[in-house]
């Protein structure tokens, strides 16, 4: 008795220890995003850090936590080794190559363990132009508020946002006491902006890694939009505008007199995503987007069948599964052959 015991102790720590899919973090759940610049990003033995190296050659050390991460942007002077990539990759968290403060957005990474519910829903949509419009309509009505008829045209759309916005950069010009002010994109000239479209950039541009995040999370492509087209990240510049006059443009106006506008937009946006739980909302306003009657989630631990079949007439069936035996086969002869099998007319039967 005593000696059966420690074996079904250990038993059962083993089955307490082992990883179920319900313990994996969802992108609902993840911090926000982590940038980066002039920094080493390696693997050790305990997971992935980010290290510096001083002139007397004493080396800073801090420890990355990937999985509980959804985005992590790359500046200038950075460099990170495969192994490191291979465990951002494992973990689902999207590796963003961007400009200096996280500006522009040079290229991305993807897992391939995805399934693609929501990539089908979304090319569903997109594929047929009254859908689309539908799903644009949608956007607006989420964005402001505002009851959409559904005949109204994607120009008349236009023309409310372009309204709404202006009116905002108004008031809020107003509220801050900076005059007229007038919204601005110049990388060319890029010290020569004013302290808010400064700002405004920089924040835009860690919402957008954040709405990347979440979309390549969920298994959608970036590149078809509803309202934007022609780049990569349409659907990112969708998304991001839903949450623009919310988050991004007020925090901008408030730093209208700051000594280093980008880098407080950066800080202050990160601590508010905390307040507004943004990625959880990013997630269920796309999945009601693109499939406002079917929005519920897969419970913890759901088994997921990764690979289908499509079927015109079922939509899927599992695969895996030899349908050797399903095969249809050729019709018999008519009764308008003669009892020596010769069709009608006398003719000779094909050989084969």
């Amino acid at each position: 008795m005593t000696s059966s015991t420690p074996r079904r102790d250990s038993a059962a720590r083993r089955r307490i220890a082992a990883p179920t899919l319900a313990m994996l973090p969802r992108i609902a759940d993840s911090l926000s995003f982590l940038y980066a610049d002039i920094v080493r990003i390696v693997q050790d033995d305990t997971g992935v850090s980010a290290e510096t190296t001083t002139e007397d050659g004493e080396t800073t050390r801090v420890h990355i936590p990937t999985a509980a991460l959804s985005c992590v942007l790359l500046g200038p002077g950075t460099s990170i080794t495969q192994p490191a990539l291979a465990t951002f990759a494992r973990h689902g968290t999207t590796v963003v190559c961007t400009g200096s403060g996280g500006v522009r957005c040079y290229s991305t990474t993807t897992s391939d363990a995805l399934t693609t519910r929501w990539l089908e829903a979304q090319v569903h949509q997109w594929s047929d132009p009254e859908r689309r419009l539908a799903v644009a309509q949608r956007m607006y009505h989420r964005r402001f508020n505002i009851a959409v008829p559904p005949d109204t045209p994607l120009n008349s759309l236009r023309g409310l946002e372009g309204q709404r916005v202006k009116a905002l950069y108004k008031l809020l010009a107003q509220q801050h006491r900076i005059g007229r002010f007038r919204r601005s994109y110049d990388p060319a000239a890029w010290d020569q902006q004013d302290p808010v479209n400064l700002a405004l950039s920089s924040a835009n541009t860690c919402l957008y890694g954040i709405t990347h995040a979440a979309i390549v999370a969920l298994g959608c492509s970036p590149a078809l939009g509803f309202v934007h087209q022609g780049k990569q990240h349409a659907l990112v510049y969708d998304i991001a505008d839903l949450y623009k006059a919310e988050l991004t443009i007020p925090l901008a106006f408030s730093l209208h007199d700051s000594p280093q506008p980008e880098a407080m937009a950066r800080r202050s946006f990160r601590e508010g995503l905390r307040l507004y739980k943004l990625l959880p909302r990013i997630v269920n306003d796309i999945q009601t987007l693109l499939s406002p009657d079917d929005t519920a989630p897969l419970p913890d631990g759901h088994a997921v069948e990764l690979v289908n079949l499509w079927d015109p007439e079922t939509g899927s069936v599992p695969a895996g599964v030899n349908y050797a035996g399903t095969v249809v086969t050729e019709a018999e002869p008519s009764d308008t052959s003669d009892s020596s099998g010769a069709p009608e007319g006398g003719a000779e039967p094909c050989l084969p």
